[in-house]
């Protein structure tokens, strides 16, 4: 009776998990189809729901053409070198940060990590007007560098590897410190290996900060050469027309990169969250 009771209960959890899945991606599923169907087809088959409203008839391509023919397949590059960047000089800010303060003893390190603390718990767009004009007095505007600078430094990945990084036993640092080792190799030789969920969980939050940054390129990089995806979706609506298909089709687009990542590294992100307040 037991055996058949957590058969049953599997049965139901797996249904309950597909309908949820499901649920979750049919909207993702409906702005695919919306992408190939004509603007006047894009909202004719919502009410009621039908097999034209998740499959496009009659199929055309003129939002494929007009995707192409814009500013998006730059504006996507943009948004892949901006965001490579943002990963790579953010890990070379929040790996050595976070190991100083979780590793190294020294003077004020409380009062740092609290600055830490704060900096992620203020909604960037309260500062974001301040800092574009302090961008602009240093020359950064409609530079790839200046949409960059405000990622790199993201506290709330600095807070998850450091509390990681306090998990580990600090005899292992001890110890080498004994040998002669330096505090750049205890960090490269023990911490770094030991901290790999922790570092692909980092890597994962400053990608997501950056790929879906709408506001800062906004106004810090309006030059067309510079825009990135999420502004060049935008673009599509006019005062006077919005583009639906190009709106939907150009999203998917641009939603399926985050999609593929999250979802190879899924296991990585939720182990690094899980350890993230092990140690305080």
């Amino acid at each position: 009776m037991g055996a058949t009771r957590r058969r049953l209960y599997r049965v139901v959890l797996v249904i309950l998990t597909a309908a949820i899945s499901v649920y979750a991606l049919a909207p993702l599923v409906w702005a695919l189809t919306s992408g190939f169907r004509s603007e006047g087809d894009i909202f004719r088959y919502m009410s009621p729901f039908t097999w034209k409203t998740f499959i496009p008839a009659p199929f055309t391509l003129d939002n494929v053409v007009t995707v192409v023919n814009s500013s998006f397949p730059l504006a996507l590059w943009n948004s892949i070198l901006t965001t490579a960047l943002t990963v790579a000089l953010g890990l070379l800010i929040s790996v050595p940060a976070a190991f100083a303060l979780a590793a190294m003893k020294f003077k004020g390190a409380g009062l740092v990590f609290a600055v830490i603390l704060i900096s992620f718990l203020i909604p960037f767009e309260s500062i974001a007007i301040p800092l574009t004009q302090t961008f602009r007095s240093l020359d950064l505007q409609n530079t790839i560098i200046g949409i960059v600078l405000p990622g790199i430094g993201n506290g709330l990945a600095i807070f998850q590897l450091r509390q990681f990084f306090a998990g580990i036993p600090v005899e292992l640092s001890e110890a080498a410190r004994l040998d002669g080792v330096t505090w750049f190799g205890i960090m490269w030789r023990i911490y770094v290996p030991l901290a790999k969920p922790a570092i692909i969980g980092a890597v994962l939050l400053l990608f997501v900060f950056q790929w879906q940054a709408y506001l800062w390129p906004l106004l810090i990089a309006p030059d067309p050469q510079y825009v990135l995806a999420p502004v060049a979706i935008a673009n599509y609506a006019s005062e006077h027309s919005v583009d639906y298909g190009a709106i939907f089709l150009a999203g998917v687009i641009t939603a399926v990169v985050p999609l593929v990542v999250l979802l190879f590294s899924q296991k990585y992100f939720t182990h690094s969250i899980a350890t993230s307040g092990s140690k305080g």
